[in-house]
């Protein structure tokens, strides 16, 4: 449903964002950027360095850096869902959408009109608008589902048959797309896929905390929603 709350300066915060939630922000934002940059040089491999093979492990880093970053992405997203279940309201925006709820469209067009310099008045929200959190859903969630999934199927084929990755992932995702080839393919798109969102994300975030009178960033490092005047704010849950 949707309720109103009028934030006065007796109240110019409002704690949104807890501290576990915060933590998983940043650290799957460095994962995310760490795995983007090193397998971009994966699907890319640099040139052939000169001199004896031995002396060089460059790729071998640029793998393990990749694999270390996928572990961290991967039970990253496992903690941020177990997160879903034990923290407040606003730890389940990402995941249950309000999708029959006709006000809550209202919202995602209102904003896709701000957005477009459309909209003169900005709403304000005590967690994520309509527009980011539907956004965030489908690009952002599902998108991190599916490169873990298909990374731990594309990993287990390199640890083979036996290891935990390849029982769970390799022996029916790779039979799923029908070759390995396949997989690479749809993972290195995927890449590309989650990084038009964080582009996106990054933009909106810094915007927003400029034009919207409302704290944005600073948020998502304190938990605690700052409003700039006394206006109403959509407390949409």
């Amino acid at each position: 449903m949707n309720t109103k709350t009028i934030v006065h300066q007796s109240q110019p915060a409002i704690y949104v964002y807890e501290a576990p939630l915060r933590v998983w922000h940043w650290v799957n934002a460095l994962s995310i950027y760490v795995l983007m940059l090193t397998g971009y040089f994966i699907a890319h491999p640099l040139p052939t360095m000169p001199g004896e093979a031995s002396d060089h492990f460059l790729m071998g880093y640029i793998r393990f850096a990749h694999f270390a970053a996928g572990y961290i992405f991967v039970i990253g997203l496992v903690v941020r869902i177990y997160w879903v279940f034990v923290g407040n309201r606003h730890a389940r925006e990402l995941f249950l959408l309000p999708i029959f709820n006709k006000e809550w469209w209202g919202g995602v067009w209102h904003e896709l009109k701000w957005y477009m310099f459309l909209e003169k008045e900005p709403k304000k929200y005590t967690g994520h608008n309509p527009l980011a959190t539907l956004f965030m859903h489908f690009i952002l969630l599902w998108g991190s589902i599916f490169m873990a999934v298909t990374g731990l199927a594309l990993y287990g084929e390199g640890t083979q048959a036996g290891s935990w990755a390849h029982t769970l992932f390799t022996s029916w995702v790779i039979p799923l797309f029908g070759q390995s080839q396949t997989v690479h393919t749809w993972h290195n798109l995927g890449m590309w896929y989650i990084m038009l969102f964080v582009i996106m994300h990054t933009y909106v975030a810094i915007r927003e905390d400029i034009m919207s009178r409302q704290s944005i960033i600073s948020t998502m490092v304190s938990g605690w929603r700052m409003f700039k005047d006394d206006r109403d704010v959509d407390d949409h849950h």
